[in-house]
This record gives structure tokens, C-alpha cells and sequence, in this order.
């Protein structure tokens, strides 16, 4: 039986397409498709990030997107380490440490609860960006500025048609010109869930 990423893989291929062509039209980045593709789940950050690129290619490459995930879902839980199969009998347990087992649980199931609706508020959420510097928007006498920000690792930043690259913690630099007296910045920023982000800030250049 083929696996996810050879079913992606295939389809892609059947239509003629690169992971480049694919990257330009869904916004999603080469090298998660082709990790998506080769079937490498410890490349990504985040479960929740794998289900969004699958359910976006698979929609693009008009296949069933909710098969897909089902066929995910069963491999992936294959590969997942499942701890805690020892049994404790009952009659070695005495009543309190019932209730430090029973608290221990609750404990454990509050925090996979808050840590999941955290991720699921990620994925449905357009990537953040913030500007490091300049923290000033006038400046005299100057013909471009270097811009310092930082976003997701996983995004895609377009200035005017343009990618601009950030490193593994998300911090990109690039000079922006100052030709007029009022420059205003306009950066698309796309994350790995296909969420957009439209950033503007605007400089003033005086002589």
C-alpha cells in the first residue's frame, strides 16, 4: 500500500508538476513539500502543521483531503512511541497514592488540553512579524534603510514581488530604499497553514 507522501508524490507527477511550480501556486515551501513527500514527519515542528500542508496539497493536486489525513493519521500513530503499557495491579495500590495517580491525570490531561488548543490557535492564525529595527520612521538624508524582522521559520516573505529569506529563528534583513519623501513598506508574509499576513509601515525620508 502506497504511504501519503508516494500518493502526493504520484499525483504531482501524473500532472507534470514540480515541487517549484507547486510552491508558487499553494505558498507552501519546497522543502516541507518534499518532506511531506518522502514521508519525513520529524522535519516539522509541529503535528498540526503537517495536517495543514497535506490537507492544501492534496486539495491543489485535487485529491480527497480528508482520505488523506486518514491515511496520515494511520501511519503516523504507527511511529509514535506508546509508553506507559505496564499494568499496576490495584491491590498494590493504597488509596492515596490512587489520588496522586488520579491528580497526576488530570494534570496531564489539562496540559495536552491547553498545549492542543495553543497549536490548533497557531494553525488557524496568520503568521505574526514584527520589525526589530529601525524603531524610528523618519530619517534624514538617507537613500535606503536596513530592515531587521522576525517571523515564523516555517513563512514565505514577499517584498514587491520578491522572497526574502529569514534564518532557522526567523530573523530576516534586507535594505529598503528611501526614494520619496514618503516610503511606505509592504510586506506579504505566508505561513505554512496558507494564512496571510499583510504588514505596512511607512518611513518618511527629509532633506
Amino acid at each position: 500500500m502506497l504511504s501519503v507522501g508516494e500518493i502526493l508524490q504520484q499525483q504531482r507527477i501524473n500532472k507534470g508538476l514540480t515541487l517549484q511550480q507547486i510552491e508558487k501556486y499553494t505558498k507552501i515551501r519546497e522543502q516541507f513539500l518534499k518532506a511531506v513527500e518522502e514521508n519525513n514527519w520529524n522535519f516539522f515542528t509541529s503535528k498540526i502543521y503537517i495536517k495543514g500542508i497535506i490537507k492544501n496539497y492534496s486539495r491543489f493536486l485535487d485529491l480527497d483531503e480528508n482520505k488523506m489525513l486518514a491515511f496520515f493519521r494511520r501511519e503516523y500513530e504507527k511511529k509514535e512511541d506508546i509508553k506507559f503499557k505496564r499494568k499496576v495491579s490495584d491491590s498494590f495500590l493504597i488509596s492515596d497514592k490512587k489520588k496522586y495517580i488520579t491528580l497526576f491525570l488530570i494534570i496531564i490531561f489539562f496540559l495536552f488540553a491547553t498545549y492542543f488548543t495553543l497549536q490548533l490557535k497557531q494553525y488557524f492564525s496568520p503568521p505574526k512579524v514584527v520589525i526589530l529595527s529601525p524603531t524610528e520612521t523618519t530619517f534624514k538624508r538617507k537613500d535606503k534603510i536596513k530592515i531587521t524582522g522576525k517571523t515564523e521559520q516555517e513563512s514565505l516573505i514577499m517584498l514587491s514581488g520578491e522572497r526574502i529569506y529569514q534564518n532557522k529563528e526567523g530573523i530576516f534583513e534586507f535594505d529598503f530604499p528611501l526614494s520619496m519623501k514618503k516610503n511606505e513598506l509592504i510586506l506579504e508574509i505566508t505561513g505554512a497553514n496558507g494564512k496571510k499576513t499583510i504588514f505596512k509601515k511607512e518611513f518618511i525620508k527629509v532633506e
